[in-house]
């Protein structure tokens, strides 16, 4: 017969093991983390590594490939100048992604509910992802001049094919019986759509974000190149003009983090979304 004291004991090592377990999971969390951010930052120690390398190894011209050293000089020098220039990008970036998110999403809905509207408008998409939009750019400018509009249109052009396509696919990717389920517990259309269709939907929806952030940096940046009076596609402009060659990989870089840093917010987002979505969908479950 099991007395107390050894059910006791019992109790006790489980409770030690439960708790081994919780720090052995934090600790591969923290690990994971950590890894998540130094094997990028390791990756890109080497390749400035192997870059200075070889342009001290090979003695390449400035003009054609400036070592890390002269970039990072052209970063501190024109600091304030790409600074300034970022902000005019920014604005171009985030208006034009505004705009494809009101008009994509909104277009993918009435595209999902009316199949007559699909058959009409889809083609239509198609061949205006089929056109390029560099060829498109210099009309935008002569129609609107070369203010922020037609920055603006052309990376809205660029970026809200994603946010269609995936929003669309990612609403009718759901499983039939989920729906059937959900109306055998007395869900109507409309609860159905909110509490299970666009919940499933929310990861294809933000994979097509997050494609749609970087295609918005292209097209601010062709538009600045066909039309621009500002931004860091005109300096990279200038500075390809002017042969200054490490301007103009200063540019790159600032572009590249600008892609970088609005890629991570839009992940950041997405994250918050999902863990909502993941409480919601147990909400609704709970009324079902």
């Amino acid at each position: 017969m099991t007395t107390l004291f050894e059910k006791d004991e019992g109790n006790a090592g489980l409770e030690e093991l439960e708790a081994a377990i919780r720090k052995s999971q934090i600790r591969l969390r923290m690990r994971e983390r950590a890894s998540a951010i130094l094997s990028p930052l390791a990756a890109i120690v080497a390749l400035i590594a192997i870059w200075e390398l070889l342009t001290r190894l090979f003695d390449v011209p400035t003009y054609l490939i400036p070592r890390p050293g002269l970039v990072a000089l052209a970063l501190s020098e024109h600091f304030e100048l790409i600074l300034k220039e970022s902000w005019v990008t920014t604005s171009e970036i985030l208006l034009g992604y505004a705009l494809s998110i009101v008009v994509g999403i909104p277009l993918a809905l009435a595209i999902f509910l009316w199949p007559p509207f699909a058959r009409a408008i889809y083609p239509l998409l198609v061949s205006s992802q089929a056109m390029p939009k560099v060829a498109v750019a210099p009309l935008l400018i002569v129609w609107f001049g070369f203010g922020l509009l037609p920055k603006v249109l052309i990376a809205f052009l660029i970026a809200f094919f994603p946010i269609v396509i995936n929003t669309v696919v990612g609403l009718a990717a759901i499983e039939q019986e989920k729906i059937l389920l959900a109306r055998s517990m007395g869900m109507n259309g409309a609860a159905t759509f909110f509490k299970i269709r666009l919940p499933n939907a929310l990861p294809s929806i933000f994979g097509g974000l997050k494609i749609s952030i970087t295609l918005a940096v292209v097209g601010a940046v062709v538009g600045e190149f066909v039309g621009g009076n500002g931004g860091l596609g005109y300096q990279l402009m200038v500075a390809n003009g002017s042969m200054d060659t490490p301007l103009l990989f200063a540019g790159l870089i600032a572009l590249t983090v600008l892609g970088i840093v609005f890629f991570v917010l839009v992940e950041v987002v997405e994250r918050l979304c999902v863990r909502h979505r993941g409480m919601g969908t147990a909400g609704a479950r709970e009324s079902m």
